[in-house]
């Protein structure tokens, strides 16, 4: 159904018919105009014969000035959609970018690539499907900071992870500065539900607080703290000094102790798992916030009022 923005506007329909009724008209003072005896005699016998194009062109006027005026009174018509579901959620997401995630000990479509081909595959896929969180990013390794801001654009969250690279934050593993940092920004989060998701292919070896410690930390904040083992090989069944290797034990103690749910990943089917169950655990579904779009019709009457307008001038030329 077409709707009018503003109908008031509409009161200015009458404008001309009443200036016309109200406003004095010119009175002629003496000669205007001294032309010569012949041409005059031309324009006094074609005067009545200039009445129909004079009423014609009168209402030409006053129709341009209509649709002029309901362009500005705005015709639309309601056109709704919902809009982006809000699921009350900040969801911080910590990936490990130490040197230990360049193995190339993962597989996808058959193909071996790296522990962080693996993570930017499949986490970027997971973020994608968060609409409605509020998401951040968190990289980590020697130190940790924020490579993007929580946001609901998912879409860029997504590729900063496409982009992520080894060594930027150093090669070492500070599971505790990550953490830490995201519970510095989340400790100041209004969502009714805050949430960690914390990946690491290795060991906390850098850093002076204990991983522990920030745990608890996280659950006096009221923050869940999921966290995903990776790697094939962990440290608890390993040989002394081997590389490569994950704490998954203290990961799991990470998310024991905040709340959250512990995932232990070795392959690459294992990972999009644990998103699939992430999503589960974390679920996004809610009624959303209504959304009013409305189509715009104003150009129209507009366009044509102005094509008028170029008609009389044009014809007034001529």
């Amino acid at each position: 159904m077409i709707e009018l923005a503003d109908p008031l506007f509409l009161l200015l329909l009458p404008l001309p018919l009443l200036a016309a009724r109200i406003l004095p008209g010119g009175k002629a003072r003496g000669a205007v105009l001294a032309v010569p005896d012949r041409i005059g005699k031309g324009l006094l016998s074609g005067a009545g014969e200039a009445t129909p194009v004079l009423l014609q062109k009168k209402l030409v006027l006053l129709l341009a000035w209509a649709l002029l005026v309901c362009a500005l009174a705005g015709p639309r018509q309601l056109a709704p959609v919902s809009a982006l579901k809000v699921s009350g959620r900040d969801l911080a997401i910590t990936i490990d970018l130490s040197g230990s995630m360049v193995r190339d000990d993962f597989y996808l479509n058959g193909e071996q690539i790296t522990r962080l081909q693996a993570v930017q595959s499949v986490g970027a896929d997971f973020v994608r499907r968060r609409a409605g969180d509020r998401v951040a990013l968190i990289v980590f390794g020697s130190e940790a900071y924020y490579a993007a801001p929580f946001s609901f654009d998912t879409e860029a969250i997504a590729r900063r992870i496409e982009e992520a690279t080894i060594g930027i934050s150093g090669r070492a593993t500070n599971i505790s500065d990550a953490l830490g940092l995201a519970l510095k920004r989340l400790e100041q989060s209004e969502a009714a539900s805050r949430v960690v998701i914390l990946l690491s292919d290795g060991i906390s070896n850098a850093g002076s607080t204990n991983p522990r410690g920030v745990a608890r930390l996280a659950a006096d904040l009221g923050v869940r703290v999921h966290t995903i083992a990776l790697g094939p090989r962990d440290l608890s069944d390993s040989e002394p000094g081997e590389p490569g290797v994950v704490d998954a034990a203290t990961l799991r103690a990470i998310s024991e102790l905040s709340g959250g749910t512990s995932f232990r990943v070795r392959t690459t089917d294992e990972l999009q798992e644990v998103t699939e169950a992430l999503d589960r655990l974390e679920a996004t579904d809610s009624d959303g916030l209504a959304a009013e779009v409305f189509r715009e019709f104003w150009v129209y009457p507009a366009a044509l009022g102005g094509l008028l307008l170029l008609w009389v001038a044009w014809r007034e030329q001529g």
